[in-house]
């Protein structure tokens, strides 16, 4: 995705978020809220394997990052946080089916901050495919499913 957001459609709900100076996050970033500020899903602590840190990492899933924050910058930016808007986003080679769970793509033992893959449960997604792709195609329409919000599908958005 490379600094470009690629929002396609739907109802874009944004927050806005506290950074910390030591933060670096671009436009586009799957975001995660760390006490009480957003950082990109690159600077998650690893845990164990990729199953265990992506299921870390949806129970703290914030959304879209529709606001770029510098080293040193400590303004508030907007995040998505929505589960009606619908994204395209950079996808590990593959076909989807329509409603396949994503999380976050595997670096060298990090999340990736702007790519997804398919994942074996609901508990470790934090998105949802939005179109069938037959194709061996890179980019997906997909939906995100955000901690923070009580109208998500992601299984850690209750309020009570």
């Amino acid at each position: 995705m490379g600094n470009q957001l690629r929002f396609r459609s739907g109802q874009v709900q944004l927050v806005k978020v506290r950074v910390d100076s030591g933060s670096v996050i671009s436009v586009g970033d799957l975001v995660y809220l760390d006490g009480d500020d957003a950082k990109p899903g690159s600077s998650f602590a690893w845990d164990t394997d990729l199953a265990t840190t992506q299921a870390a990492f949806a129970e703290v899933f914030l959304g879209v990052a529709h606001q770029p924050s510098a080293a040193g910058e400590t303004e508030a930016i907007s995040v998505d946080v929505s589960p009606f808007s619908v994204y395209e986003f950079d996808v590990q080679t593959g076909t989807y089916e329509l409603g396949d769970v994503l999380g976050p793509d595997e670096g060298s033992s990090t999340l990736q901050s702007q790519q997804l893959e398919s994942v074996g449960s609901a508990g470790l997604g934090i998105a949802r495919a939005m179109e069938f792709k037959a194709s061996n195609s890179g980019l997906l329409r997909v939906s995100f499913a955000s901690a923070f919000h009580a109208a998500s599908a992601n299984v850690n958005a209750t309020v009570g």
